[in-house]
């Protein structure tokens, strides 16, 4: 297996030689950007299994970064917030982050993160060879091509909003709770006050919503998410 690339854009130079030499232990392959605007551009030019992005930074902040990826990015991304600042956590979800990380951190909390997110994508990759599409109430997954259809036209999701449509829809017609979705999707168990899935999902109604004249996804208060098969009212 080959080493994992991650690309950490931060403007604390301390911090992320700290992280460099840790990560690098562990087995990562480490490149480091310290401004928004050269880490969009690594971003782009480079392929990464995993960005870890800052959110106050020169040149373009960690919100300005998202809105330049466009939402549609499939390389996961780890926002570091503010510890406490849950408007930062709320709008980097809203902008396409695939999870957050409260500064200050503990070094091992941050590798159980980054691991947990790419056995899931390792898992989620195996686990669809089989299978390569899935098709309910006009919404088509093709795991081949990796893309999202409603109604016949193309939707753009980021890694995250695929793989939770994705469980949801091979679900449907069932409830999901928050806490599945997180621990399948995001690894990790859902903490109090934690909106991640809440505003993923969200995400990916607001973009079927062009699409599709009835809302796919209904929410079943206390109890998670139900993906209507379509006959369901």
């Amino acid at each position: 297996m080959s080493a994992k690339q991650l690309l950490i854009i931060d403007d604390d130079k301390e911090l992320t030689q700290l992280l460099s030499e840790y990560l690098a232990t562990e087995g990562f392959i480490i490149t480091c950007c310290h401004d928004g605007l050269s880490g969009l551009e690594q971003a782009h030019n480079d392929k990464f299994d995993l960005i870890l992005l800052d959110v106050m930074m020169p040149e373009l902040n960690g919100f300005e970064v998202l809105k330049a990826l466009g939402g549609q990015h499939t390389t996961p991304i780890l926002m570091l917030t503010a510890k406490g600042d849950n408007t930062d956590r709320i709008l980097g979800l809203e902008l396409g982050a695939d999870d957050y990380l409260a500064k200050p951190f503990h070094h091992r909390e941050l590798l159980a993160r980054i691991n947990a997110i790419l056995r899931r994508i390792n898992i989620v990759s195996q686990g669809k060879i089989e299978q390569t599409q899935l098709c309910v109430n006009h919404v088509l997954v093709d795991h081949t091509q990796r893309t999202v259809t409603c109604h016949q036209q193309e939707v753009e999701m980021t890694g995250t909003e695929y793989q939770i449509l994705t469980c949801l829809m091979e679900h449907h017609g069932q409830i999901v709770s928050k806490d599945a979705l997180s621990e399948q999707v995001l690894g990790r168990k859902l903490s109090a006050f934690d909106r991640s899935i809440d505003m993923h999902v969200s995400n990916i109604r607001r973009k079927l919503a062009p699409h599709s004249p009835e809302n796919k996804i209904r929410t079943i208060r206390g109890s998670g998410y139900l993906f209507l098969t379509g006959d369901l009212t």
